[in-house]
């Protein structure tokens, strides 16, 4: 028997409004509700009734899509993006296959795209790990299995991909060292917090923000660089370690993951005159430290844009043979502070 969105909403324990906004993108919904309601329907194997008549027994395209740190927040508007684009294209007879990566691995992720090619895709949309191993396969794949790559959230250079969408990330650190230069006036020391050095993405926002730094502030001071591996333990560590050892330390930026680490150590330190403090991605937890005061700004990527435009791109080569419009696909650098969020 087919399930129905009555079905859902009861075992989700929502109305069946909230349901059908949340699988139909329809309104505004909390993204941690919308996952947990995408999760149980494709747990449940619910089928829209759009599909349902379009299914005739024709075989489907299918477009394969590989992503990287599942477990980071930033990834609820990525996968909110992909899951309409599965909702539309799946009408259009194209089914996505997603393989989620927990870490930056290259293993993994090779793991991953050959899992994809076993199960027959013709197209594959990436966040890639920039390494050897993986830039020789999407090479591979485009060259000999002729199937179009397209990169988004992080970029790959000396592949052949069809083109790349997200934000142009070394632009977004020098946005951030503007911001910086300005609650600083300039001067002082400040801290960088990283995710994985192995992250393309979180490299080109720490150069961008030193160049920029450089440039127009020269007083300002890079205090350090320190990797956190994403973790919200971990940055808490690396802020209380530098708040304590490191004299004059005026500012923070963590251009990934684990942001909340960053109130706990201000909190457990008792910090009454805490740093300037910017992060990334709006998410529902750094909207909290935005409206609490623990943070300053926030510059936010567009990940719904993210997951959501390569999966279209490569349908409309796939189907139409139209190629990419352009080779960057550059989403907003959108500065959120409390009164806009």
């Amino acid at each position: 028997m087919a399930v129905t969105i009555q079905q859902i909403a009861e075992k989700a324990g929502v109305s069946r409004g909230t349901v059908d906004r949340a699988l139909h993108n329809r309104g505004r919904i909390n993204p941690q509700v919308a996952e947990r309601i995408w999760e149980l329907a494709d747990e449940m194997g619910y089928v829209p009734k759009e599909r349902k008549k379009r299914e005739n027994g024709k075989k489907k395209i299918k477009i394969g899509v590989v992503t990287q740190l599942a477990k980071a927040s930033f990834m609820l508007e990525v996968n909110r993006g992909i899951r309409t684009a599965a909702l539309e294209l799946a009408d259009r007879g194209i089914e996505l296959i997603l393989k989620e990566g927990i870490y930056v691995d290259e293993e993994e992720q090779l793991t991953a795209v050959r899992e994809l090619l076993e199960e027959g895709i013709q197209g594959l949309a990436i966040m890639p790990v920039d390494c050897e191993g993986v830039r020789a396969e999407l090479n591979r794949l485009t060259d000999e299995e002729h199937i179009p790559v397209v990169t988004f959230n992080s970029d790959i250079v000396g592949t052949r991909r069809r083109c790349f969408v997200g934000m142009d990330n070394r632009q977004s650190g020098r946005t951030a060292a503007g911001l910086m230069g300005l609650l600083t006036g300039g001067r002082g020391k400040v801290l960088l917090i990283t995710g994985y050095f192995s992250n393309d993405v979180d490299n080109q926002r720490v150069d961008g923000f030193i160049e920029e730094a450089k440039k127009s502030y020269p007083d300002l001071e890079i205090a350090g660089v320190q990797g956190s591996f994403d973790d919200t333990d971990e940055v808490e560590r690396i802020v209380e370690n530098a708040m304590t050892g490191i004299a004059g330390i005026r500012g923070i930026l963590v251009v990934s993951g684990g942001q909340a680490g960053v109130g706990r150590a201000f909190e457990k330190l008792n910090i009454q005159d805490r740093p300037y403090v910017i992060i990334y991605d709006q998410t529902p937890k750094n909207e909290r430290a935005l409206k609490s005061n623990v943070v300053d700004f926030l510059i936010d990527q567009n990940g719904y844009v993210q997951g959501y435009r390569p999966p279209h791109i490569l349908a409309d080569l796939l189907l139409k043979g139209r190629e990419p419009e352009r080779e960057f696909w550059f989403t907003d650098i959108n500065i959120k502070t409390k009164y806009n969020l």
